[in-house]
């Protein structure tokens, strides 16, 4: 009797080990496309967003129209609050759908592949542009120059991310990067004039690539003797700000697609200074380890 009545304990937490092992490998499946469910039953039909007014939020509610999504629901939140649920995620290799762009630090981090776009819904290839108020050329043409000069790769932006990230305070990290890069903002600031403490105001949105790159042009400026300000914002304000003049400039124009709604609603109020990055790009984005290829998926 003692005898079965261990075999009868060991054969129960046998099969409890086996059920609750069996419960792991369901999660996993769930994630690499193992299980019967759906893309969208798996993510309960939900796509993790970021701010409201962000280009890339009108975009994938055109994708959403585009691909016939009816079931599906676009969460709104921040940058911040997106990229703590993608890393909630990955840590238990779950799945989830994100607004994703590129650049961005969540690339370098961690294995992320964008959902194939056959409808072109985020559009091709963008390029982020720095945009200046009118007349920003006569008030403060040292700025201006530096402005239109400003160029720089997804890799030299990326330093400032990671370095953001990884915890350095964001002037610190942009301090450190013109230090690291002077011959880069050489380039920038080649025969321009030094000025003596004229205030220049900066919007941008708190995107951590724009963080990045406002934080950097703030410290080449103030080494040529501006004071300048920077203000967070959205990117409806953002964009507002130049046109109405309170705002000097912004360079967090993404175009053609991201930023369209702005650029053209104040069509004529603002001026287009040039390029700093080319081969951006934004989409849906999930992690490697999702068995999902294309937007055309999440229709099953």
């Amino acid at each position: 009797m003692k005898w079965t009545k261990k075999l009868a304990g060991i054969s129960a937490v046998s099969l409890l080990a086996l059920g609750l092992a069996a419960c792991g490998d369901d999660d996993k499946d769930n994630a690499s496309g193992g299980s019967d469910k759906t893309a969208g039953e798996m993510v309960d039909y939900k796509i993790t967003g970021i701010d409201p007014g962000a280009g890339i939020m009108e975009a994938t509610d055109r994708a959403i129209s585009d691909y016939g999504l009816d079931k599906w629901e676009l969460t709104t939140g921040s940058g911040a609050a997106m990229t703590a649920s993608l890393k909630k995620a990955i840590d238990k290799e779950e799945p989830i759908i994100i607004t994703g762009w590129t650049p961005h630090w969540m690339f370098t981090k961690y294995d992320l592949k964008y959902l194939d776009d056959p409808k072109g819904s985020y559009g091709g290839e963008e390029e982020i542009h720095t945009i200046g108020r009118l007349g920003l050329k006569e008030d403060y043409p040292e700025a201006y120059q530096i402005l239109q000069n400003f160029k720089w790769d997804e890799e030299d932006m990326g330093e400032v991310m990671i370095a953001i990230i990884d915890g350095e305070d964001p002037k610190v990290a942009a301090e450190n990067w013109v230090k690291d890069n002077e011959d880069k903002v050489a380039e920038w600031t080649d025969g321009v004039e030094k000025v003596d403490g004229e205030k220049f105001n900066l919007a941008y949105v708190a995107w951590d690539s724009e963080i990045a790159s406002t934080n950097v042009m703030a410290k080449v400026l103030e080494d040529q003797g501006y004071k300048v300000k920077m203000s967070q914002v959205e990117a409806g304000p953002m964009w507002t700000s130049v046109a109405d003049g309170s705002s000097d400039a912004l360079l967090a124009g993404w175009l053609p697609v991201t930023h369209k709604t702005y650029a053209e609603k104040y069509e004529g109020k603002f001026e287009d200074l040039g390029t700093s990055m080319t081969g951006v790009k934004i989409g849906l984005t999930v992690p490697e380890y999702m068995d999902i290829d294309s937007i055309e998926d999440l229709k099953e």
